[in-house]
């Protein structure tokens, strides 16, 4: 094979690293606060729009409840990262709300809180690069016209560079990220000092627009379902809290305490961000419609709606627009890189289900760059099939959303009440049972909040698309569930037996052939070395001519193997040679058959593509015979040289074989 494939890779995803750079990996408070954060942060890029968005639909008078519904968000906001801050230092080991809800409320609410988390992770790749695309489009037209286009195009580079690894990913996000929440504090303290201080009368551009309700909720509980449903888009704010409690083995000693002090941190700054961003965006009069076509009357014609952040720099600064671009830019910019929040948090989780045997083993490997590659990869693909089957559209895809993680928060605090409970039970010290006593009640009032709120989201989301990732959970938790009763049947399967001591009574080898070549004198003298019972070459007559010649050259030189032809009329190679072997098997059952095939060995990927693969299916079929052994016999080419010369150490897969049987069998 050319080593043009793995010097792409180097390039493209760096050296591998040995296994014991593991330690070097980890994260300092500062790289981690982008990793894991950036998704919590970036959510106010489009939280906020929800909230008004929902509300529009009631018209311009139903924004006075923004402000309100933003601080009953931050409430539960916050009430959750103090939660989360305990289950840091009660489970450090990475597990975070499916370990704790495993070991306090049983495996079914443990695999449950996992189908969640995954479906949930997924939604957040596709929510946060579909508002990338928004706020870029709001921009450069293009990106509007073909958002799915950019979406799917920034979900490969984001795949290619967590590929890389996850402290090179993070230092490649710390600046983007720090960049983004200045820019933002910088907006948010300028717009509202030259309201309130200078006394300036900003007005954003839509704020002259009228907004016609799409229909009047006339009654009292109408309303409060409105409400409702602004509140259960804007706690969209909360995702990506979840991913520290995933992500603390990453951190840096004392993992605890730095993923706890990074939460807090966390916190502050997406309330004072999510707040802040409400407030300047009512005194501006920025106006966010579900359907600017029909509800916006005074919009110039062609109107293309910005997003709210968009709307807000271009009035904050009106007067620099380099400022006003940098903003976009970097909205965008985070808004792509919340989806890291994810990719390490996927991998993780599935790498500790896969672990616990309900996912497949694969994603418990990491690849050359440490990283969980095959985790990031599903993520990825996943997240594509989302992106591409809505269409990019944020309002649309966001009905999907949070319903996962208030599932797993929910789950997660009940079951640290649990852990507290337990814990109390068997405290003496009168100090640490009074610790213990106030770390439940946060936690009591953590499960009590989520779980008002998972029943707001599911009543307000069913039917405008909850439902779609309730069925994908219930799917995947199905998924999950034979994943593990395979594994448990296999284990079982392989487990220790009584061993009768009965050896096979004879051993019966038979060499393929094809043509009479040294590939096929070496896999006669092997086979012969073997010492078998009885030995036989095997030819399968698919060509009247050559199998003719064939047998000529054999009675000709000085092989003392018989040679047998199988006949195949429909020329087949694979079914004739089994029948074969099935009746040597139904004549002497004791007999084990051990099937020797002579393959060559080529160096280039090209080459191999000159010959057909009937070897590689003859071995599939024959390995679901019982008692017939498959041996290869390889015949290394020149082109394959290179390779035995400059690859250092054996990769799997770096060799490709043809078959010294000749084409009929290579």
């Amino acid at each position: 094979m050319s080593r043009a494939p793995s010097a792409v890779k180097s390039l493209l995803l760096g050296k591998p690293f040995r296994s014991d750079a593991l330690d070097h990996m980890l994260l300092t408070k500062r790289i981690a606060l982008p990793v894991f954060a950036s998704d919590a942060l970036s959510s106010v890029a489009y939280a906020p729009e929800e909230i008004f968005l929902v509300l529009s639909v009631a018209g311009l008078s139903a924004y006075a409840f923004a402000p309100w519904i933003g601080v009953l968000v931050a409430v539960v906001l916050a009430v959750v990262v103090a939660s989360y801050r305990q289950n840091v230092h009660a489970y450090p080991s990475g597990g975070g709300d499916y370990e704790v809800a495993t070991k306090n409320l049983g495996a079914t609410a443990g695999l449950t809180v996992g189908s969640a988390l995954l479906v949930d992770y997924v939604l957040t790749v596709a929510v946060s690069i579909s508002a990338a695309a928004s706020n870029v489009g709001s921009a450069v037209p293009f990106v509007a016209h073909h958002k799915v286009l950019f979406a799917v195009g920034a979900v490969v580079i984001l795949t290619a560079v967590n590929l890389r690894g996850l402290r090179e990913a993070g230092i490649a996000f710390a600046a983007p990220t720090y960049a983004f929440m200045i820019s933002i504090i910088v907006m948010l303290g300028w717009g509202l000092t030259q309201i309130y201080v200078l006394g300036h009368d900003l007005r954003a551009e839509s704020s002259s627009f009228e907004l016609v309700a799409e229909h009047s909720p006339a009654t009292a509980l109408a309303f409060t379902f409105l409400i409702a449903r602004a509140f259960s888009s804007g706690c969209a704010a909360l995702t990506g809290v979840e991913a520290i409690s995933n992500g603390v083995p990453a951190f840096r000693k004392p993992k605890s305490r730095n993923a706890a002090t990074t939460l807090l941190m966390l916190g502050g700054l997406a309330i004072t961000l999510l707040l802040g961003i409400i407030v300047l965006a009512e005194r501006i009069g920025a106006v966010i419609a579900e359907d600017p076509a029909t509800q916006l009357l005074g919009a110039p014609e062609n109107y293309h709606q910005k997003t709210l952040i968009v709307q807000m720099a271009e009035t904050v600064f009106s007067g620099f627009p380099p400022a006003y671009y940098l903003v976009t830019a970097l909205t965008a910019l985070i808004l792509v890189l919340a989806a890291n929040t994810a990719f390490n948090g996927f991998p993780v989780l599935g790498a500790i289900l896969a672990q616990d045997r309900y996912m497949p083993h694969q994603l418990h490997t990491r690849g050359d760059r440490l990283a969980l590659s095959n985790g990031i990869l599903f993520l990825a693909a996943s997240a594509c099939v989302f992106i591409v089957v809505f269409h990019a559209e944020v309002t649309h895809l966001i009905q999907l959303y949070i319903v996962g993680v208030f599932v797993s928060f929910t789950l997660s605090q009940t079951g640290m009440v649990k852990h507290w409970t337990r814990q109390l039970s068997t405290e003496t010290d009168s100090r640490v049972s009074a610790r213990i006593r106030r770390s439940r009640v946060v936690n009591r009032v953590g499960a009590a909040l989520t779980a008002s709120v998972l029943v707001i989201v599911l009543i307000t989301k069913f039917l405008a698309g909850a439902w779609i990732a309730i069925v994908a959970m219930a799917a995947v938790f199905a998924t999950m569930k034979a994943i593990r009763r395979h594994y448990d049947s296999v284990a079982k399967e392989l487990g220790p037996v009584e061993w009768d001591d009965v050896l096979p009574s004879r051993t019966y080898s038979i060499v393929l052939v094809s043509s009479l070549h040294a590939p096929t004198l070496r896999a006669l003298a092997y086979a012969r070395a073997t010492r078998p019972d009885t030995l036989e070459a095997v030819t399968v007559d698919v060509d009247t001519d050559d199998t003719r010649a064939l047998v000529r050259a054999w009675d000709r030189s000085d092989v003392t193997v018989p040679l047998k032809v199988i006949d195949s009329p429909y020329r087949e190679i694979t079914r004739p040679v089994l029948d074969y072997v099935r009746r040597i098997r139904r004549s002497s059952p004791r007999d084990v058959v051990t099937v020797f095939i002579p393959e060559y060995v080529v160096g280039h990927w090209w080459e191999q593509i000159l010959h057909n693969q009937s070897a590689l299916r003859l071995k599939s079929r024959l390995l679901f015979q019982r008692g017939v052994m498959v041996t290869s016999v390889p015949w290394q080419l020149r082109s394959s040289a290179h390779m035995r010369e400059h690859d250092a150490r054996p990769v799997p897969g770096a060799m490709r074989r043809g078959t010294g049987t000749g084409d009929r069998l290579g």
